[in-house]
């Protein structure tokens, strides 16, 4: 209904002279292109679009097939593009069939491959799109078989394959190279790492070491100068005198201490023993 309504709108807005015009030029447009004469077909055809506005998709396709059947490759492919986006699904097929066929022409299978399966697609029963489909797709099939076998049966084929194996294999090869270099500079440098953190280490504990030393000669000096600070003055000169070092004298007065120590035990032990209860105590 809504397109009822746009139709009388706009044949208000045209010329009725227009309108006669524009049947007149299709049907001579027409008839030209039956006869063969395509060129002035084309003419009138592009003077309907052109300079009398006609947008109708119909027009469109027969131009564009007017420049196919002219062999005029320039203009074919062109005129041929706004059909494909035609909401008519036939003549949308029709267009991309003549694209594939152009295509195929030109030995671009896989380009006309294409433009058969979109005709198909919209509209399943092209049986012309069907069949073209099929014969590019053997033929571009055969083609790549053809291709495999000439390659297979070629020295020169042959001779680049290896030329590219063996490129590939000295780029594996530097690659394991470089990797290898890698993995040795990174163990050589965790190597180098844990080194410096030994020496680190034991820079560390040999000072320590050092200072518990010093500091145990520190300690034994301070407790001789003690020892000697304790003995009286008269001692040191009578040890002097005797031509006796103080710690031989230290040795002798250990040993007095000693002794000194062992009698008191033994005359202990003597006034612990039990009494004879049968003899007098006195």
């Amino acid at each position: 209904m809504k397109g009822l309504i746009l139709f009388i709108m706009l044949a208000m807005l045209v010329d009725p002279g227009d309108i006669g015009k524009i049947n007149s030029l299709k049907s001579e447009a027409k008839e030209a292109y039956n006869k063969g004469d395509f060129q002035t077909a084309i003419s009138k055809y592009r003077f309907l679009i052109d300079s009398l506005g006609v947008t109708e998709d119909e027009v469109q396709l027969n131009m564009a097939n007017s420049y196919f059947q002219a062999h005029d490759t320039t203009y074919t492919a062109n005129s041929y593009q706004p059909v494909t986006q035609s909401s008519n699904t036939k003549l949308r097929s029709i267009a991309h069939q003549q694209l594939g066929v152009l295509a195929n022409q030109q030995n671009k299978y896989e380009e006309a491959l294409a433009n058969f399966k979109q005709a198909l697609k919209a509209d399943p029963t092209n049986e012309d799109a069907r069949y073209n489909y099929e014969m590019v797709k053997k033929k571009l099939e055969e083609q790549k078989k053809k291709e495999e076998e000439q390659k297979k049966n070629d020295p020169n084929q042959k001779e680049e394959n290896k030329d590219k194996k063996d490129q590939n294999k000295e780029e594996k090869k530097d690659q394991n190279k470089d990797q290898k270099q890698d993995q040795k500079e990174k163990q050589d440098q965790e190597n180098k790492e844990k080194q410096e953190q030994q020496d680190k280490e034991k820079k560390e504990q040999d000072k320590k070491d050092k200072e518990k030393q010093d500091q145990q000669k520190e300690d034994e000096q301070e407790k001789e100068n003690k020892e000697k600070k304790d003995l009286p003055p008269s001692v040191s000169e009578k040890l002097k005198e005797m031509e006796m070092s103080e710690e031989k004298a230290k040795m002798i007065l250990e040993a007095m201490k000693n002794q000194e120590i062992q009698y008191l035990q033994q005359n202990k032990r003597k006034a612990t023993k039990p009494k004879d209860k049968g003899k007098p105590d006195w």
